[in-house]
């Protein structure tokens, strides 16, 4: 019998973490571009609701499908309320909004930073080592990240308002890490994975759908196909689809390595940002994405990465 897999153990080019890994972040990598046309002509806090709900009653499709009761402890419900809250409510309420002031490859490219604060809280709350390699890759990964930001403010209308996009960004960052370090904790560890993400999405959609009518009024929807295909989209695949493969890979390479998923999605968005959106590339932009994408090389091959 084969010893047990801890967090962090599983090397990342196995094909069983790899091929998720990818795949989380071609879809993740997109969904960034449809966030831009929900917030067009419903308010942000109901196309998050509808998001959402879709997410929910997938994920209960889901877990009917593979036979798992979707009875859940009172300590898992717990779990799931608290983890509804951080990732499901206010790090995509901020998300959101944040759209509304940056371009959606440039929020994705921010989302990158997610190693830092994830390894750090890993350290501070699971007692996961950091090591020189990974601080080295994440600091040049910083480092790129702060040129393409650099550039965006350049590149901004008098009227932008891009550093309220950034501290809206950075707010969605802070929440989706600490829903992340503890999903990645022993005690969600202890829980089914498929249950706990379908009461956490349907707290979560609960809780946007209150907000939303607290801030927003009535609920609001748009029946053109692009706003419907775009709410099925972002709450089948990129939340039914993604969530489970994404949360399994924070559990076998832990917090840290996990949310280097988030390092490569940026490409993908930005690739998706220049056709679709007009977004102007510069030496500045092209050394930044660099950077980035060596920050993720060096901690990836560090003998011991990040947990």
């Amino acid at each position: 019998m084969s010893a047990p897999e801890f967090p962090g153990q599983a090397r990342f080019w196995q094909l069983s973490v790899a091929g998720p890994f990818i795949l989380v972040a071609l879809i993740w990598g997109s969904t960034w571009l449809v966030i831009k046309d929900q917030i067009g002509s419903v308010p942000p806090s109901w196309s998050v609701t509808w998001r959402f709900t879709a997410g929910a009653i997938g994920m209960a499709a889901l877990a009917l499908f593979r036979r798992e009761s979707l009875r859940i402890s009172v300590k898992g419900l717990q779990m799931a309320a608290l983890l509804g809250l951080l990732q499901f409510v206010m790090n995509f309420q901020f998300v959101y909004r944040a759209e509304h002031h940056l371009t959606s490859g440039i929020v994705a490219v921010f989302f990158a930073l997610l190693v830092v604060p994830n390894a750090l809280l890993a350290w501070a709350v699971l007692k996961q080592p950091v090591t020189r390699g990974f601080l080295i890759g994440s600091t040049v990964a910083g480092a790129g990240i702060a040129l393409l930001l650099l550039h965006e403010y350049r590149m901004a209308p008098p009227e932008g308002q891009v550093l309220t996009g950034i501290a809206l960004t950075a707010a969605a960052l802070c929440s989706a890490s600490c829903a992340n370090v503890l999903q990645a904790g022993p005690t969600a560890r202890t829980l089914p994975m498929v249950p706990m993400l379908t009461w956490a999405m349907l707290i979560g959609a609960l809780i946007d759908g209150a907000f939303a009518w607290a801030v927003e009024g009535p609920p609001q929807f748009d029946t053109r196909p692009g706003y419907v295909f775009g709410v099925l989209y972002l709450g089948l695949i990129g939340s039914v689809v993604t969530f489970p493969l994404y949360f399994r890979l924070l559990q076998r390479l832990g917090a840290g390595r996990g949310a280097y998923n988030g390092v490569l999605v940026p490409v993908i968005a930005m690739l998706l940002s220049t056709l679709f959106e007009g977004y102007r590339w510069s030496v500045l932009a092209v050394a930044g994405s660099a950077l980035a994408m060596l920050g993720l090389v060096l901690a990836l091959k560090a003998r011991s990465p990040s947990r």
